[in-house]
């Protein structure tokens, strides 16, 4: 729930830099939040692999299940860490306007790639449980990766101008001078 949170909160933070024409402090911003969103992200997988013959117990008294949990903890360890990253990556690309690529990214990772992947490694290859979250997870690496690479590639600039033109087209305000936008409010 925390990644969501700040998927939000860097949605809202790129887009609204975007549109005062503040390139450097969005792209600053989306360096932040994604260091820090993967910094939480370790610190739970770390806590999770260092506990990871006790905590089971709290859940259940099943030696197998208990077992099996054991086993998964490095899968879901990943998993936390690459979870924690790309919803702030996906919330980096809707705050610059970019929704449509980003459906495209993550129906093609999950539905065209993660899921069969899942499939067969869980039930094909023999790899049950894991086998699936392994497929899964990849899915959710490969559209972390893709998402690293736009925003990597991205001219801050020139999303400022495209929505700076938003704005003008849908009929918003547009200062002339971010410092004189600032001091109007």
């Amino acid at each position: 729930m925390l990644a969501v949170g700040l998927n939000a909160a860097i949605s809202v933070r790129v887009s609204n830099e975007l549109g005062a024409a503040r390139p450097r402090t969005a792209k600053f911003s989306v360096v932040v939040v994604a260091l820090e969103s993967t910094l939480i992200g370790l610190v739970i997988s770390l806590a999770l692999i260092l506990t990871r013959n006790d905590y089971p117990s709290l859940f259940t008294e099943i030696h197998e299940v208990q077992s099996l949990v054991n086993k998964l903890t490095p899968v879901l360890a990943v998993c936390i860490i690459i979870n924690n990253l790309q919803p702030v990556l996906s919330g980096v690309a809707i705050g610059a306007g970019w929704q449509a690529l980003v459906a495209y990214v993550n129906i093609a990772c999950y539905y065209v790639f993660g899921i069969p992947m899942g499939l067969i490694l869980g039930y094909k290859l023999g790899f049950g449980v894991q086998g699936i979250w392994i497929g899964m997870i990849s899915g959710t690496f490969i559209q972390t990766v893709i998402l690293l690479l736009m925003i990597y590639k991205t001219s801050w600039k020139k999303e400022a101008s495209i929505a700076t033109d938003r704005i003008k087209k849908w009929g918003g305000e547009v200062a002339d001078h971010p410092k004189q936008r600032d001091i109007e409010t």
